[in-house]
């Protein structure tokens, strides 16, 4: 999948296996988010050659029609959940740029990796599949990035993001950290907090292309 490491790394793709197991098994009995085709659209998205920025999520939406497996994304057209009209307020805040599409895809083609640590939920039910093993695919995924061979900067929102910190390899790859764009700890660090512009900024000290954050591509 873009000749992402980790779909042949024989541990990550047996854990995988039993994960999607146990995803198939929730979809015969619940609803669940996103569908199956669109678990793994932050690595077709992102091609993992032109890697940048790794931003974590938590887990998918999991009200219809909104989870389309990129954190923090939703298809052009659906409302804006709160923590994306946060981060599309912040972007105005700090870059001047405003934005309407909610699917930022374009994001991700341009190296950004919108990434959940859990990548499927029941409807309904926030954190319902946090034990399925999700999480422990994403340490052994973050594992195999610290050999990447260009720096990544990693951006860490809130506090759930940031449980991942001691696996990145600092020597090599850049953190960002600040409060969760959520309502409920937006106020608490990560408005004015300026992660758009502290990305450019990575960007241009290892002389990447810079993100185009607009409505543009």
């Amino acid at each position: 999948m873009n000749s992402w490491p980790i779909f042949s790394n024989p541990q990550a793709v047996s854990l995988c296996e039993s994960i999607l197991e146990s995803v198939h098994q929730e979809r015969l009995k619940q609803l669940v988010y996103p569908a199956h085709d669109d678990l793994f659209n932050a690595f077709k998205s992102c091609h993992y050659d032109n890697l940048k920025v790794v931003i974590l999520g938590q887990d998918p939406y999991h009200t219809p029609g909104c989870a389309h497996g990129l954190a923090f994304s939703v298809p052009q057209g659906v409302s804006l959940p709160p923590s994306l009209r946060n981060i599309f307020k912040e972007l105005y805040d700090d870059l001047g740029i405003v934005r309407l599409n909610s699917d930022l895809s374009d994001w991700a083609r341009q190296g950004v990796l919108l990434l959940n640590t859990t990548l499927s939920v029941r409807a309904h039910q926030a954190h319902s599949h946090k034990d399925l093993g999700w999480e422990k695919w994403v340490e052994l995924l973050i594992q195999s990035l610290n050999d990447y061979p260009r720096p990544i900067l990693y951006v860490l929102w809130g506090n759930h993001a940031q449980r991942f910190r001691s696996l990145i390899n600092t020597k090599h790859h850049e953190i960002f950290m600040s409060a969760h764009p959520s309502p409920l700890s937006s106020h608490r660090g990560f408005f004015n907090s300026k992660p758009f512009s502290h990305i450019n900024a990575f960007c241009v000290t290892h002389h990447y292309p810079l993100i185009d954050w607009s409505d543009n591509q």
